[in-house]
């Protein structure tokens, strides 16, 4: 068991993004998978969550995983760099008493891609579609709330990037928890060192 800090944060409007100075570089661009699949849904979970013990839906068949990808207000879109998966954003929405909720699912850059500057540029991305979510979903109210949470597992730039981008915190909870291994069934026989 250790100890886990997990840090919610929040926008309450889209006026409050603060945009990446930086722009992404002529090599890479960033694209909504309109079908995705669970298969290449599960490979950017692990291939961005692996190094930090994402393993929360590691257990999920794939019927369970292809729900979550099919519900209404549920987007994926990727980092591409150099045409390779370099990073992704997953968006659900949900309805609400005030009007639509978009919780940032998942959020990370493949670890070559981590220290380029990759990760503001694809967290304003991230942020501008939560923001316009309703525009592509039909019968969903205007957006009222974007909200994510990171916890001390995760990145060391985490919270520091929500920040930059004009989310605030709104709660913070520490437990004890069992870390599952999200390098599980990654490569098998190696370590993420390797």
């Amino acid at each position: 068991m250790i100890e886990i800090t997990t840090t919610h944060l929040q926008q309450l409007s889209a006026g409050e993004l603060r945009p990446s100075s930086r722009a992404l570089p002529a090599d890479a661009r960033i694209e909504r998978v309109a079908e995705i699949t669970p298969e290449f849904s599960k490979f950017l979970y692990q291939g961005v969550g692996s190094g930090w013990n994402w393993s929360d839906r590691l257990s999920l068949t794939r019927s369970a995983w292809e729900s979550l990808l099919r519900a209404p207000g549920s987007e994926t879109h990727v980092l591409y760099v150099d045409g390779a998966p370099g990073g992704y954003v997953e968006l659900s929405g949900r309805i609400e008493d005030s009007g639509t909720e978009v919780e940032i699912m998942y959020f990370g850059l493949f670890p070559q891609c981590i220290g380029r500057g990759l990760g503001g540029a694809l967290l304003t991305e991230g942020l501008s579609r939560a923001w316009d979510l309703d525009a592509r979903v039909g019968g969903f109210p205007p957006v009222s709330r974007v909200w994510v949470h990171t916890c001390s597992l995760d990145g060391p730039a985490a919270l520091a990037n929500y920040e930059a981008r004009g989310l605030r915190i709104f709660h913070t909870e520490t437990e004890l928890v069992e870390p599952g291994d999200g390098a599980a069934g990654l490569w098998p026989g190696e370590s993420l060192a390797s």
